[in-house]
């Protein structure tokens, strides 16, 4: 009998993608709730073909004693946490899961947008509070249509959330490395950089996390936004300067922040930003319905045991290796 291939898990995920690779691999799992140390993940790599990553740090000095290991397989879209270039110089093949997570990732961001459009979360605490004692008594908010949102980063997440804003009928501007082919599909226009910021009422990023677009949202880019302007980031933290996010927020350069990722993530409860009635911020949850995260660690598991079977995945972020 063929010796099954052994693959390490960073975390337990759930059960049906669980039991579908525990059945055809020898799979090491980390089973508490916090990330394994990286010094046992990399004792365990030292005899391991594949890793199943759910956004565990796979670095140089993670793998450099993982001498047969062919495969990291990422519960995710993004990549930014795996050296990749490493990787390709030991031709260990990278994979991740994008496409599955796109409108369960446009729902949230376009949630966020209405929330933070229309004050709920503060509105609901006013319920909650007791405040409210008659009606009319709540400070006005802001409609969607008729209004510019501006989109950073148009990828698949982009254009999904852009169809939900043209049924909200507002004006759909982006900018992106280069235009799309479709704008008019769209309904979207292209702009720079510069008008993106400087017109946009709402601004949603969206862009994947990159050196040029690292510290990308910062204090002089916040100055020059609309006073009104609302801004939301759906994509990772370290794209915005935290800092200068509370400055700008603090010192009112822009109305309002709607944040599903920040940097450093999680958020320590006593950050000052936590503080500000102006800004909202949920834990990374994306991607976080049930029915996705099914569809990506299903994804994933098949990604990592197509590379062990000598196939070609569905999804690999560097394919030259294969």
């Amino acid at each position: 009998m063929t010796k099954r291939p052994k693959v390490i898990m960073t975390n337990k995920i759930l059960d049906e993608p669980y039991h579908w690779l525990e059945q055809r691999v020898e799979l090491i799992c980390w089973n508490q709730e916090n990330q394994p140390p990286q010094e046992i993940v990399k004792e365990w790599l030292k005899d391991a073909d594949g890793l199943y990553s759910t956004f565990y740090p796979v670095t140089e000095s993670l793998l450099e004693d993982a001498k047969k290991l062919k495969v990291v397989s990422q519960c995710a879209v993004g990549y930014d946490n795996i050296d990749v270039n490493y990787c390709t110089k030991r031709r260990i093949a990278v994979c991740n899961t994008p496409h599955v997570v796109v409108e369960a990732t446009a729902e949230l961001t376009y949630g966020l947008l209405i929330c933070a459009a229309r004050d709920i979360i503060n509105a609901v605490n006013y319920v909650k509070e007791g405040k409210w004692t008659r009606n009319f008594g709540y400070p006005l908010s802001h409609d969607l249509h008729g209004k510019t949102l501006g989109i950073f980063g148009m990828g698949n997440v982009g254009t999904a959330v852009a169809r939900r804003a043209n049924a909200s009928l507002m004006n759909v501007i982006y900018h992106n490395r280069k235009p799309k082919s479709n704008d008019k599909d769209l309904n979207a226009k292209y702009v720079s950089f510069d008008e993106l910021i400087e017109t946009s009422d709402y601004l949603i990023i969206l862009s994947p996390l990159t050196p040029e677009t690292k510290g990308k949202f910062n204090y002089d880019v916040f100055k020059r936004m609309k006073k009104t302007a609302i801004l939301i980031n759906a994509a990772r933290g370290p794209i915005v300067v935290t800092q200068d996010l509370y400055k700008a927020l603090l010192n009112k350069e822009i109305a309002f922040a709607a944040l599903d990722v920040v940097d450093p993530e999680p958020i320590p409860k006593d950050h000052p930003l936590l503080n500000l009635p102006n800004v909202i911020i949920t834990p990374h949850i994306g991607t976080a319905t049930y029915e996705t995260r099914l569809n990506m660690m299903q994804l994933a598991a098949e990604n990592l045991f197509d590379v062990l079977e000598g196939r070609k995945p569905k999804y690999c972020v560097n394919p030259e290796v294969l």
